[in-house]
């Protein structure tokens, strides 16, 4: 049987598998131990796959927002060259603009 879903409520199952993937992510560095859970997260969203009962959605998505809000990292990893990282904005290149414009002030 296919049904088609809306595509807000494709792209918040999206959100949502990504969401939990990179908190697992955030919880353990190493990708090859990270896969493994990653690979359990799928295999959780593939056996909810086939639900199309508005009210079942809707518990299987407050069960899973409570689970990924229940282990939310607390300090969770930023990469270094994105905003809140090491090294945000740290030599930061020069402006192109000129430093001073010749042209807003007469000469002599």
């Amino acid at each position: 049987m296919s049904t088609s879903f809306s595509s807000a409520h494709r792209l918040y199952v999206k959100s949502l598998y990504r969401r939990m993937l990179k908190n697992e992510l955030d919880w353990v560095v190493r990708r090859d131990i990270w896969r493994g859970r990653a690979m359990m997260i799928r295999a959780e969203f593939e056996r909810n796959r086939d639900v199309t009962e508005p009210r079942a959605l809707a518990q299987i998505f407050e069960k899973a927002e409570a689970s990924l809000a229940s282990k939310l990292h607390p300090d969770p990893y930023i990469p270094p060259s994105m905003p809140g990282g090491t090294k945000w904005e740290r030599n930061i290149p020069p402006t192109i603009a000129p430093i001073y414009d010749h042209t807003a002030v007469a000469h002599h």
